[in-house]
């Protein structure tokens, strides 16, 4: 029983966060993108011009073209992502409608952009950390992938600039160099929100100052350390490769602290998502 209601809670919860991502992603749109002509990409994108053009509520289209997605992600992907991505799509319909009479918090487009670009972002962002999504476009994305050597960012990429380069022809190619701003704004705000200012990165270090780096690293960042054993195809010499995970806001402290040992070692870092219990604990093994 006490199961249930654990999970019944983690639902709610869920649900509460896409809310507050679609609710965030309607303010970005309404209060500071739609009012300068600044679109997004994908269906959300197409949506605005053809509000502009028809004067139809923006909420119609929003949940009139993404439909067809939603249908298809739910035959193609699961019902659990296409239930989300349902919420998430009709609370923001409901939003932009909402919010629509509401005038635009500033009329200076840099501003425009770069704020509705950080609001959006993080909206979409918490909707995708959750489980959903709120654009067709990501759903072909998906299929595609599963079908093409092209990866997910790849295809929407393309259909996001597609979209972009379109609205050129509506707003003209100020406002269209604006929505791509916008756009790589709200990209790299989804990708902060998603993975978190923490996000964990993999290191792996090859020097021969290895043993001195490994006491550096544990006693100064508090970070386990495993040594692996590596030997040179070429030259057959063996040396210990360190590798050890740490925070995107540590990288830079690491660096330094080897580099103080040894300036020619190799540092090699990657994204990583790191979980466990051992994560982080003070062990060289």
């Amino acid at each position: 029983m006490k199961k249930k209601y654990i999970q019944m809670f983690a639902t709610i919860n869920k649900f509460l966060l896409m809310l507050l991502g679609a609710v965030l992603a309607s303010i970005g749109l309404e209060i500071f993108l739609i009012p300068n002509n600044i679109i997004d990409g994908g269906i959300t994108g197409i949506s605005i011009m053809a509000s502009y053009f028809t004067n139809i509520p923006l909420g119609v289209f929003i949940f009139i073209l993404n439909a067809p997605f939603l249908i298809l992600g739910y035959k193609q992907i699961g019902k659990t992502f296409a239930l989300s991505t349902l919420f998430s799509v009709v609370c923001l319909s409901i939003g932009v409608s909402v919010l629509h009479p509401f005038s635009a918090l500033t009329q200076n487009t840099l501003l425009a952009t770069i704020f509705g670009g950080i609001i959006l972002g993080a909206g979409i962002g918490l909707i995708i950390r959750n489980g959903g999504s709120l654009d067709g476009t990501e759903i072909i994305a998906i299929i595609l992938d599963r079908r093409s050597s092209f990866s997910i960012g790849e295809i929407v990429m393309f259909f996001n600039l597609f979209i972009l380069g379109g609205s050129a022809f509506v707003f003209g190619w100020d406002r269209a160099m604006y929505s791509l701003i916008a756009y790589f704004i709200a990209f790299k705000t989804i990708d902060i929100t998603v993975e978190g200012l923490d996000e964990s990165k993999s290191v792996i270090i090859v020097s021969q100052e290895h043993k001195e780096i490994s006491m550096a690293l544990t006693d100064r960042l508090g970070r386990g350390v495993t040594l692996l054993h590596g030997e040179g195809a070429y030259k057959g010499d063996t040396t210990n490769v360190i590798y050890v995970v740490v925070s995107r806001l540590e990288l830079a402290k690491l660096k330094g602290i080897v580099h103080g040992f040894d300036e020619n070692a190799l540092i090699s870092v990657g994204s990583v998502e790191a979980t466990g219990k051992n994560y982080g604990k003070k062990a060289i093994h």
